[in-house]
């Protein structure tokens, strides 16, 4: 029997997981504008420790042993034909590609900020870009940070573990910062940000101009729609979660009136069998949580099921977000649950059970050693 065909449609954190599940039982052909995994997670210890993140979340494909039987194209996709199963790109010498599918899987993510950018890019543009944030925040002695959500706040934080002699400040629209968040959550992190110094500004919502993504660190005065005076820094980091689908590519009649996918219960395009979505631009729930609850791991398994006759699963979205708020610290890694409590796993676990055998090994089926530097 011929073997089904796959199209994974983006490779970042769930597309990557998706095409490592698929390609024992399928012929997988992965799309990415990276040269390998560069995660959207942990912005604070990216700007702040960028060595240390790129150990464990810039990873070239080649490195990934369960990606071996996945042919990998890097190129920008341009469209899609949804009647004849195929979709086309560019690559970055301007030529032009099409691949077809029995199944197709998008997962092309998100853009926001500079940090999430769906723009082809070698190694070395990617390094570049790491060294030169940090290198930008390294220099100066102030740094306003804009935005209620985990990006700004793990930031805050993590640039005041690093440069504790920086003035750091933290301005927000709400009451509390991290509103997708059990209550727990934020009284336990804002604790922490004090005790490091940081300045916590509720209630200020900056003025922000139509179309800027927060895609740059800027150093002018940041002007506020709440009636505040200005408040000014040396650096202004944005995230303010101006998050904008990639999916121009896609047609409108498959997309949310945000731009997202739309998607049955079982992550599958309506309308449209064997096209599924899945991560941050699927259009699940409020969260669109898919992306951090194994969505990979849902679309894989109805995708095998949808070629053998089986049924199909549903997903079931939680309630609250979760997860690692500040990434790995010296004293280990702290996870917060839906309920707001936290649990800390210590930094001997995280180096020698955590990464090398859950996450390299057990996650990823093998990483092969050595990474990029910057």
């Amino acid at each position: 029997m011929t073997r089904k065909r796959v199209v994974v449609a983006g490779l970042g954190d769930v597309g990557i997981l998706a095409a490592m599940r698929l390609a024992r039982h399928a012929d997988v052909v992965g799309i990415s504008v990276k040269p390998g995994l560069v995660s959207g997670q942990e912005l604070g210890v990216r700007l702040s420790r960028p060595r240390d993140w790129a150990r464990d979340y810039w990873i070239p494909f080649d490195r990934f042993r369960r990606l071996d039987r996945v042919r990998i194209i890097q190129g920008a996709l341009t469209g899609v034909d949804l009647a004849a199963k195929t979709v086309s790109g560019r690559l970055d010498d301007g030529s032009t590609f099409t691949e077809g599918y029995d199944a197709l899987v998008v997962s092309t993510g998100v853009s926001n900020g500079f940090w999430r950018r769906p723009t082809l890019q070698s190694a070395a543009d990617i390094g570049g870009d790491l060294g030169a944030a940090h290198g930008r925040l390294a220099a100066v002695r102030s740094v306003i940070v804009v935005g209620g959500g985990a990006a700004a706040v793990s930031s805050a934080a993590n640039m005041a573990t690093t440069w504790p002699d920086k003035r750091i400040d933290l301005y927000f629209p709400g009451e509390r910062a991290l509103v997708g968040y059990h209550p727990k959550t934020w009284q336990r992190i804002s604790g922490r940000l004090r005790d490091l110094g940081v300045g916590l500004h509720p209630g200020h919502r900056a003025a922000v101009e139509d179309g800027f993504a927060g895609d740059e660190i800027t150093s002018g005065p940041v002007q506020w729609t709440t009636g505040q005076p200005p408040a000014t820094a040396e650096a202004v980091l944005w995230a303010v979660g101006r998050v904008q689908p990639n999916t121009d590519w896609l047609p409108a009649d498959v997309l949310d009136e945000h731009g997202f996918v739309r998607v049955t219960p079982e992550l599958e395009v309506p309308g449209h069998p064997g096209v599924f979505a899945a991560g941050d631009v699927a259009a699940t729930d409020p969260l669109r949580s898919s992306a951090r609850n194994r969505g990979d791991a849902l679309v894989a398994r109805n995708i095998r099921a949808q070629f053998d006759g089986k049924p199909l699963r549903s997903y079931k979205a939680p309630g609250r977000r979760w997860g690692s708020l500040l990434g790995i610290q010296r004293n280990g890694l702290e996870v917060f649950l839906p309920t707001g409590q936290a649990f800390r796993l210590p930094s001997w676990s995280v180096q020698r059970i955590v990464m090398p055998l859950i996450v390299r090994r057990g996650m990823y089926g093998g990483v092969r050693e050595n990474h990029p530097s910057i």
